[in-house]
C-alpha cells in the first residue's frame, strides 16, 4: 500500500480541506465584549497561514448561560459581523474554518452564573451548587444550538464542532457521575446521549447539507465514576446511527473535574494561581496539585483509546492528544484516522506544518510545559514565543 499523504486534500461531508491537518479548538480569550475582535481575527488567519486544512474557533456558547469563561464569543445576530470578517480572512489564506459551539453547563458555575447540570452537584470551581435542568431548558438549549450553527453558516463558516467533551453540558449528561437523573434523560447510555443526538439532528436541521458537522467527545473523563470507554463507545454507536454528523474528534478529561488528564505533562500551578485574587492566589498554590494533578506526557496519549473507536466505527475520525510528529500523524493516517487535530505544537510553531511539508521533518518545539494554559485570561498564547511573534498578539482587544 501507499502510505497516506498527510498534505493531499480529504473530504469531511460536503467539505473538502487542502490536507489532513485540523488546528484544535484551543480557548484563544480574545473576544471583545462577547464578539469577535481584530485580535482573533489575526490569530486563526496566521494559523491558516501557516498550513492547517481547517482552523478551529474556540469557545462559542450558544446562550449567555452557556459560557464558560470570561472573553468568550456568544454566537447571536449582532456577532454575525466579526464571524464573517474572521471567515473570509481564513479563506483568505486558503484554510477552511470551524466553529465549537457548546453550553458549558456546570463549569459555567466557574464564571458567577448558577450553572446548568444534569443533576443538582456541588461546584468546586464554584464552591455552590449547581441547578438540574428540566425539560424546558433541554428543549430551549436544543433551539439555541441550532440557531447558533444557522448564525455560523450564514456568516461563511465552513463547519461546526458540536462539544461532546469536558463535562461542559452535553458531557455531563454522558457522565455517570454527573447524571443521576431517574427520567428519560438518565439511566441507561441511550438515555444519558439523547440531549446529544437532539442537538446533532437539530443542528443538521438547521443548516442542511450546506457545512460540515463535527462532534468532539469523551472517551473517558479521567476520574472515578466518569463516562469510561465501553459507554462512550455505545454513545459513539448511536451518534454514528443517526448519519447526521460528519466527524468524530476523539477527546478525554474534565474541564470540572480533572483538566490535566486532557493536556497532560506538567501542571503550571504557580502561573496558573497568579490569573487568581487573594486569597484565592494562595489557597490555589496549596491546593491546586488536587485538581491539576500532573501526568506523564506520552506523544499522541489517547491513540490507544482512540483506536478503540476506530475499530468499532464506520465514520471518520479526528485523532487529538500531543501529536509532535509528522510520522505520528501517517502512522495514524495510515491506522484509519481521517484527520490529526493539534493545538499546542501549533501555538509554539504557527509554521509546523509548512515546515514539514518543505521537508523539515524535526519535531515539534512544543515542550508541554502547559504554561499556555493560565494565558487564556489575557489571550492564548506559548509563552516560549516572543510577543512579537506570537499570532494576533501585536493587535489590542
Amino acid at each position: 500500500m501507499n502510505p497516506i499523504d498527510p498534505f493531499a486534500p480529504a473530504l469531511v461531508g460536503p467539505l473538502t480541506l487542502r490536507n489532513r491537518f485540523i488546528k484544535a479548538a484551543t480557548f484563544e480569550g480574545m473576544a471583545e465584549k462577547n464578539l469577535v475582535s481584530e485580535r482573533l481575527i489575526e490569530f486563526h488567519r496566521a494559523m491558516a497561514a501557516g498550513g492547517v486544512g481547517m482552523t478551529t474557533v474556540a469557545y462559542l456558547a450558544v446562550s449567555e448561560d452557556g459560557q464558560g469563561a470570561p472573553g468568550e464569543i456568544v454566537v447571536r445576530p449582532d456577532a454575525a459581523s466579526g464571524l464573517r470578517r474572521l471567515a473570509e480572512a481564513v479563506h483568505a489564506e486558503g484554510a477552511a474554518i470551524s466553529a465549537q459551539i457548546g453550553h458549558a453547563g456546570p463549569v459555567s458555575a466557574g464564571t458567577g452564573r448558577h450553572g446548568l447540570a444534569p443533576s443538582k452537584i456541588f461546584s468546586p470551581l464554584a464552591m455552590k451548587f449547581t441547578k438540574a435542568v428540566d425539560d424546558e431548558d433541554i428543549e430551549r438549549i436544543i433551539g439555541e444550538f441550532a440557531h447558533a450553527a444557522k448564525i455560523l453558516a450564514d456568516s461563511g463558516f465552513d463547519a461546526v464542532e458540536l462539544h461532546l467533551g469536558h463535562n461542559y453540558l452535553l458531557s455531563a449528561f454522558l457522565s455517570p457521575a454527573l447524571n443521576k437523573r431517574k427520567d428519560r434523560w438518565g439511566g441507561s447510555v441511550a438515555n444519558r446521549v439523547e440531549f446529544s443526538r437532539r442537538v446533532a439532528r437539530a443542528v443538521r436541521e438547521a443548516v442542511g447539507d450546506s457545512i460540515a458537522i463535527l462532534a468532539k467527545l469523551n472517551m473517558v473523563d479521567g476520574y472515578r465514576g466518569g463516562i469510561w470507554i465501553d459507554e462512550s463507545l455505545e454513545a459513539a454507536r448511536l451518534l454514528e446511527s443517526d448519519g447526521v454528523l460528519d466527524a468524530l474528534e476523539l477527546t478525554g478529561g474534565s474541564s470540572l473535574k480533572n483538566p490535566m488528564y486532557l493536556f497532560k505533562g506538567d501542571a503550571p500551578i504557580d502561573e496558573m494561581a497568579q490569573v487568581f485574587p487573594q486569597p484565592l492566589r494562595t489557597g490555589f498554590k496549596l491546593l491546586g496539585g488536587k485538581f491539576l494533578p500532573s501526568y506523564p506526557f506520552e506523544e499522541a496519549y489517547f491513540l490507544p483509546f482512540a483506536r478503540q473507536f476506530r475499530e468499532a466505527l464506520v465514520m471518520p475520525l479526528v485523532l487529538l492528544g500531543g501529536v509532535n510528529r509528522l510520522d505520528t500523524v501517517t502512522r495514524a493516517l495510515e491506522e484509519g484516522f481521517q484527520f490529526v487535530a493539534m493545538g499546542r505544537a501549533l501555538l509554539r510553531e504557527p509554521d509546523l506544518l509548512t515546515r514539514w511539508q518543505k521537508g523539515e521533518l524535526s519535531e515539534s518545539l512544543c515542550i508541554h510545559c502547559n504554561k499556555c494554559m493560565p494565558t487564556i485570561y489575557s489571550g492564548t498564547h506559548c509563552v516560549l514565543v516572543p510577543p512579537d511573534k506570537r499570532p494576533g498578539h501585536s493587535l489590542k482587544l
